[in-house]
């Protein structure tokens, strides 16, 4: 069956369905990755087939950042990038669900992936990276991550839902008029079932021993199944990070994913000045963050980037912004994680580490000092007990297939 998966957004966002579409083509299946161009490289990487969507994901990635805490600020900034591209995107979502017999779409493609699967006839998944369009008390929305449990906390799914479904259609007009006729959807709700169509599975690409599944949560609607990794046993890392490794005690690991703040030179100085006074070691993976402008120390090693699942095993702890692929990363690999969160769900993702017990309390980037991350080092060197569950965490999630139950999923609800 060919599966096209739409996805959008940095890397974190893209790789999962990545992983997921491997894990497809091993099943026997023909997956369709259609995403920004800039991930053409890593589905060549792994033969997966690929179909080019207009658009920077840096772009959203710097506006997500600029605005911060502020969700609606967050939303605003990312309407106006993609109300830019959504013509040209839509076209070639289009055209990359020709002779689809199934749709998987992420967060940015819920109602358009939806839509176009309506309209086309045939069956759709969503994946979400982060607990979104599934209400509970249990916890809050991932944007408002402060509200307490209980009502506020349902109160808040229901809010975020409502921004998302009016926002994402206040543009459509505007999206109309670049389009041909009959070319844009009518935009639907994948959750609310109509007519004789099955209510669209939602799947929670997250491990349940870090996010335990809500009482509310009907486990034949929305599924828990892990997360999704992309394991690469054929990567060969370069000779200067083999020699950095082999010449002194495992290394702190600094990641701030794709992330791209206009602040960056000024973070990174901090950041390098709390590990040199701790007296450790460290490496940065720079990512979309850009080359390091500076001399470093001969304890501190910038590389542009390492599969994480390689790298994070050789470490001792990992500092990183706290988005949903990087978290899912650190906690599998069973080190304690420091979660310096500037927007999105990365605020959700750091409070629910310290709740675990794998990490100290988030530090908010806006609030960081070189001593507020000192002694959240110190904290996770010299704790044992936070050591040992971080270490057990992982043993747990590497335990799962996260990626192999939803497939099972994809074939259950093709079959149905």
């Amino acid at each position: 069956m060919k599966i096209t998966l739409l996805c959008y957004g940095s890397r974190g966002d893209v790789q999962p369905f990545l992983a997921l579409a491997v894990g497809l083509q091993k099943a026997g299946h023909e997956p369709l990755l259609a995403a920004p161009a800039f991930f053409s490289r890593f589905a060549s990487e792994q033969q997966v087939s690929f179909h080019s969507l207009p658009g920077d994901p840096a772009e959203i990635s710097l506006a997500v950042n600029d605005a911060g805490a502020n969700p609606l600020g967050m939303i605003r900034s990312i309407r106006e990038y993609v109300l830019q591209i959504a013509p040209d995107v839509v076209t070639e979502c289009r055209a990359a669900l020709q002779d689809a017999g199934m749709v998987i779409h992420s967060f940015l493609f819920t109602t358009g992936g939806y839509s176009l699967a309506v309209e086309m006839g045939i069956p759709d998944i969503s994946v979400q990276l982060f607990p979104m369009f599934a209400p509970t008390g249990a916890f809050p929305n991932v944007a408002l991550p402060w509200i307490p449990k209980g009502f506020p906390s349902r109160f808040s799914h229901w809010l975020a839902t409502q921004v998302f479904w009016f926002g994402g259609n206040s543009g459509v007009h505007s999206i109309r008029k670049h389009l041909l006729p009959g070319q844009m959807p009518v935009l639907q709700w994948p959750f609310r079932r109509k007519g004789n169509r099955p209510l669209t599975p939602l799947v929670i690409a997250c491990s349940p021993f870090v996010l335990s599944r809500p009482v509310e949560w009907n486990p034949q609607e929305i599924y828990l199944p892990g997360y999704f990794f992309l394991d690469d046993p054929n990567y060969q890392p370069p000779p200067r990070l083999e020699r950095f490794l082999a010449d002194g005690e495992a290394p702190i690991c600094i990641t701030f994913g794709s992330t791209v703040n206009r602040e960056g030179s000024r973070i990174r100085e901090m950041i390098f000045s709390a590990v040199e006074k701790c007296k450790q070691r460290a490496i940065m993976l720079t990512g979309w963050g850009g080359d390091i402008d500076q001399d470093l120390p001969p304890n501190i090693l910038a590389i542009e980037e390492a599969p994480h699942t390689w790298l994070l095993p050789r470490c001792r702890a990992v500092i990183h912004h706290g988005g949903a692929g990087t978290s899912a990363a650190g906690l599998r690999a069973g080190i304690p994680n420091i979660v310096v969160p500037s927007a999105g769900d990365q605020a959700f993702w750091g409070k629910r580490v310290a709740e675990l017990g794998a990490g100290p309390e988030p530090i908010r980037l806006q609030r960081m000092t070189e001593d507020r991350l000192m002694d959240a080092i110190q904290q996770v060197l010299h704790d044992p007990q936070r050591q040992e569950r971080a270490s057990r965490l992982g043993e747990n999630i590497r335990s799962e297939d996260g990626v192999g139950e939803t497939i099972r999923l994809v074939e259950q609800t093709f079959e149905y």
